[in-house]
């Protein structure tokens, strides 16, 4: 059975529901014949021209930006701080920037392959929590950027799983102060019962 998220998925404007619907997707690479994967914890929406956390805020297009500007389903990998390479997913239309930050992952296949890259074994959730995190887990770097995430080198499945919306948990996005009131948006998705995530929020 193909479980392979198909391309019209991404192409829904409504990026909110997505990064909500995201949560519990497996994540996939296949790096070098190395096949990994990660459940999806943890997400984090930025909705365009219009958010003041976004790379494309005031309609900022550039040569690095231009891949949001295009058709969903197409990975927006960066690199933070100069350490550190961040991956995004692309959704909504044509000229609709929006993304999908992935934030989090609990190791689901290639347990071997994530603890040689991450020096951690899987059981300790550090090994992939936080968006730098993961990609070093699942071996994503600057290639993987503009790379079809219906391919065969990165994609997501659909494994059945389902949360309520209470088990899901939605509070400020980390990291964007720069942002002033739009960093307060409860734009940050995590499940709740997952130790896998990068930061929890003693209230939720």
């Amino acid at each position: 059975m193909n479980r392979k998220l198909k391309p019209s998925y991404y192409r829904n404007p409504d990026a909110e529901f997505l990064a909500k619907d995201l949560l519990g997707k497996v994540l996939y690479t296949n790096k070098e014949g190395n096949i990994t994967a990660g459940i999806i914890t943890e997400t984090e929406v930025y909705f365009g021209i219009d958010d003041k956390g976004s790379h494309v805020y005031g309609n900022r297009r550039t040569g690095r930006t231009e891949i949001i500007y295009g058709e969903g389903g197409f990975p927006y990998v960066y690199l933070c701080y100069g350490i550190h390479h961040l991956l995004n997913i692309v959704v909504s239309e044509i000229d609709d920037p929006k993304c999908v930050l992935i934030r989090s992952i609990e190791p689901f296949a290639g347990p071997e392959i994530i603890e040689q890259r991450r020096k951690i074994p899987v059981r300790n959730s550090a090994v992939s929590s936080g968006p730098g995190s993961l990609t070093k887990a699942l071996g994503i770097d600057g290639a993987f950027n503009k790379k079809d995430v219906t391919g065969d080198e990165i994609w997501i499945e659909d494994i059945g799983n389902r949360y309520a919306p209470e088990e899901i948990a939605a509070v400020p996005r980390i990291g964007i102060a720069y942002a002033e009131e739009h960093a307060l948006l409860p734009l940050r998705f995590y499940i709740k019962s997952n130790p896998y995530v990068s930061k929890k929020v003693k209230s939720v």
